[in-house]
């Protein structure tokens, strides 16, 4: 029976891309037949068509979800002298965009049940140079974004929602990327929304905003020749944006298929010791990643591996523990809720065109190695 012994991928795109396949070779001929490859057509349509999906005035792509991020804190000023805090249970990226313009990033303690920002520990960490405040909607689960908003304008700091993980994902019916100053997403294509190389997105409802970070991504440009600031060279190409705007057409139904794989996993770890990832109270979770937690889960890994069962450890050291922030003075213990999930937690395979045969398998291999 297909399923049963066949190879079970982390991530299969071959699916999604055989289904989009003609309709991108036509969208890369008028592409080629335009001779607007940069800032072209189809990038403007959808920065409009995004928009108006997450429910911003605004949207603007640029070169990846790193620089998505960098460029809104510099277009917020945060830089020298400035602290940001965020969490250190994430991808490098959202501490090192901080870094990059020169503010110190502070990290505060994530959530036990979900893994985002704690803002109980968020709290504990406000001094007087804290400018802002990046939450991640880690795995596709939003952060909570109603009290670190509360948080934020008690203290008058700025918002930077960083979703790279989440697109789909939502907090009262509002999509992430529509709850704060700012949202950065990420196309590269193990995401949500995915293209075939790098790209990103920031949405913003604030016209002033929107006018520094164009300037941003080209070089600082204020008119052609002529510039006002440091810029960078961060642009959506169009070729990439006409395949997203064909994708974000079925973005809904694909977040569809990845809740129903999710809950079928969810079904099969029923009554086990394993922790299944939880449902935001008010939202919508956009999986991303299906990320459980477990006793013994290198053990346990190492029985999926021999039973050929792809898995992700995300994350095994929390930044505010690794090398580079070793000047930042943390330690063991510091954030214990983080340092515990990184024993503890291990991500599935989960995409849209998963098999239920293979989901079944993967759960069944990890509740019998836990004995």
């Amino acid at each position: 029976m297909s399923g049963v012994n066949d190879p079970i991928p982390f991530l299969d795109l071959s699916g999604e891309y055989h289904a989009v396949e003609a309709e991108w070779f036509a969208a890369i001929h008028e592409t080629g037949q335009s001779g607007r490859y940069i800032l072209g057509p189809n990038e403007q349509a959808f920065e409009e068509e995004l928009a108006a999906h997450v429910g911003t005035k605004f949207s603007l792509g640029v070169a990846n979800g790193t620089d998505a991020l960098l460029l809104s804190l510099r277009a917020l000023d945060i830089g020298p002298g400035d602290e940001v805090i965020t969490t250190p249970y994430t991808f490098y990226a959202t501490a090192e965009v901080i870094s990059l313009v020169g503010a110190t990033p502070v990290f505060a303690d994530i959530l036990e049940d979900c893994f985002t920002l704690d803002p109980a520990s968020v709290k504990t960490k406000i001094t007087d140079k804290t400018r802002a405040i990046m939450p991640v909607h880690i795995f596709g689960h939003p952060a909570r974004m109603d009290e670190l908003n509360a948080i934020a304008r008690e203290h008058d700091l700025a918002v930077i929602e960083d979703a790279a993980q989440a697109y789909g994902a939502d907090v009262g019916g509002k999509r992430v990327g529509s709850l704060g100053n700012a949202g950065g997403f990420s196309f590269y294509p193990t995401k949500v929304l995915g293209c075939y190389g790098d790209g990103g997105m920031i949405t913003t409802d604030d016209e002033a905003m929107l006018e520094r970070l164009k300037k941003l991504r080209n070089h600082g440009a204020s008119a052609p020749f002529m510039h006002d600031t440091v810029g960078y060279n961060s642009r959506l190409d169009e070729i990439q944006a006409a395949l997203l705007r064909i994708k974000l057409r079925k973005l809904d139904d694909d977040v569809a298929k990845r809740r129903a794989v999710a809950a079928r996993y969810t079904e099969l770890f029923a009554g086990s010791v394993v922790k299944a990832p939880t449902l935001p109270a008010n939202g919508g979770h956009a999986f991303n990643l299906y990320t459980i937690r477990m006793p013994e889960r290198d053990r346990v890994r190492g029985v999926m591996n021999d039973n050929g069962i792809p898995s992700s450890q995300c994350y095994p050291l929390g930044l505010h523990l690794q090398e580079v922030y070793e000047h930042l003075g943390y330690k063991v213990g510091d954030l214990p809720v983080c340092d515990q999930a990184s024993t503890e937690a291990l991500s599935l395979p989960v995409y849209p065109a998963m098999k239920m045969e293979h989901v079944e398998r993967i759960a069944d291999t990890i509740i019998k190695a836990l004995g």
